[in-house]
């Protein structure tokens, strides 16, 4: 009987051990999938010269920012090249993290329309941008990944950017009846209209917004710029 209990202890003891090593092999091979390779082909430099040798015609600039990749490209080369990114061997961006825009009312092109991507192959994120006036649309880039569709709805509600051939371009955030975009730099702060509790009516309704001042005109210059030009 003592024989025989031993022999259970020492089985137990050997299986335990097995299930160990195995944890301790299961971890390291998770470790050396998750583990961000520093070096690898997206991240290089060498990978933007690739990129501006091989599709010239649809690059304006490219550089490494803070380790990312930033292109910038022509409005009509937007899906042409997304698509490049996403099936390419050496790139494998397949997904899109978001699109969204930035406002510079100083400029010809005032909206900077920013993709960014996200290749889980390479652990690596790239940022594209186009630069387009109001009247100028884009391409929607639906086709190449539905996960734009409600971001493109966003950036149209917000800036006015128009998006074509998208399946549903309608405002996603504001109500149906709003005026304007408001993350437009010119757009006032109160709005154009305003909304209030009617009690005869026993409703809801929107009136022009009533200020006891005009509206205060924005300054789009740097105060940074203005001091390097004193000094």
């Amino acid at each position: 009987m003592k024989q025989y209990f031993l022999r259970a202890f020492a089985l137990g003891f050997e299986r335990r051990v097995l299930w160990s090593e195995i944890q301790k092999a299961t971890a390291r091979k998770f470790t050396r999938l998750t583990k961000r390779e520093k070096n690898n082909v997206c991240m290089k430099p060498s990978f933007a010269h690739v990129l501006a040798s091989v599709v010239p015609q649809w690059l304006q600039s490219v550089q490494m920012v803070r380790n990312e990749l930033v292109c910038v490209i022509m409005p009509k080369y937007v899906v042409p090249f997304l698509t490049f990114l996403k099936l390419h061997s050496n790139a494998q961006f397949k997904m899109l993290i978001d699109v969204t825009a930035v406002d510079y009312p100083s400029r010809t092109h005032r909206f900077e329309v920013v993709y960014q991507l996200l290749s889980v192959q390479y652990n690596a994120r790239i940022r594209v941008k186009t630069l387009v006036d109001e009247l100028t649309p884009v391409e929607s880039v639906t086709p190449v990944f539905a996960a734009a569709n409600w971001f493109e709805r966003e950036t149209w509600d917000m800036f006015g950017i128009c998006f074509l051939n998208h399946p549903d371009l309608r405002r996603i955030l504001t109500d149906y009846g709003f005026e304007g975009h408001p993350l437009r730099k010119d757009f006032p702060v109160s709005g154009y209209v305003e909304f209030r509790y009617d009690d005869s009516k026993k409703r809801v309704i929107s009136e022009p917004v009533e200020l006891a001042q005009e509206f205060r005109y924005f300054d789009f210059a740097s105060p940074w710029e203005l001091i390097e030009k004193k000094y």
